[in-house]
C-alpha cells in the first residue's frame, strides 16, 4: 500500500491533468465549464472518487454527471497514458455543492454589510429628525 504522501500526490497528479483534459481534450458539450474540486483516491488505488462543479450550479447537476460516467472510459485511459502507475483506478463522479454553498454564503455577507452599511445612515435621519422636532416645540 502506498503512503498517504504517495497517495495525495497521485490524487493531485489525477486532479490536474483531469482538469487540463476537461478544458482541452474532451469534445462533449455537456462537460464544458465543468471544474474538478477535489480527487480521492483509497489506499489500494481501485477508486478515485473525482469531485466537481460547474458555473451553473445545480442546474446541470445530472447532465454533466451523465457526460462524465460516458467519457469515464476515455478519460481513464487518457489519464493513465499520462502518469505511470501499474494499474489506473477507476474513475467515481461525484457533485461537489461546496462552490454553490460558499457562493451563497457570500450573498448573505454581503447583504449583511449592505444592511449594516445602511443602519447607520437610518439611524442619523432618525436623530436629525428628533432634534428638529424638539427644536420646534
Amino acid at each position: 500500500m502506498p503512503s498517504s504522501i504517495r497517495l495525495k500526490r497521485i490524487s493531485d497528479r489525477i486532479k490536474e491533468d483531469l482538469s487540463e483534459l476537461l478544458l482541452k481534450g474532451v469534445q462533449d458539450p455537456r462537460l464544458t465549464g465543468v471544474q474538478v474540486t477535489d480527487v480521492r483516491v483509497d489506499r489500494e488505488l481501485t477508486f478515485a472518487d473525482v469531485f466537481v462543479s460547474a458555473v451553473e450550479g445545480q442546474v446541470r447537476k445530472k447532465e454533466v454527471l451523465s457526460g462524465l460516467e460516458h467519457a469515464s472510459g476515455f478519460l481513464r485511459s487518457q489519464l493513465a497514458a499520462n502518469i505511470e502507475l501499474r494499474t489506473f483506478p477507476r474513475l467515481r463522479f461525484h457533485w461537489d455543492p461546496t462552490p454553490e454553498r460558499a457562493d451563497h454564503i457570500e450573498r448573505l455577507l454581503a447583504s449583511l454589510r449592505h444592511e449594516a452599511a445602511s443602519a447607520p445612515q437610518a439611524e442619523k435621519q432618525e436623530d436629525d429628525e428628533t432634534e428638529d422636532s424638539a427644536g420646534n416645540e
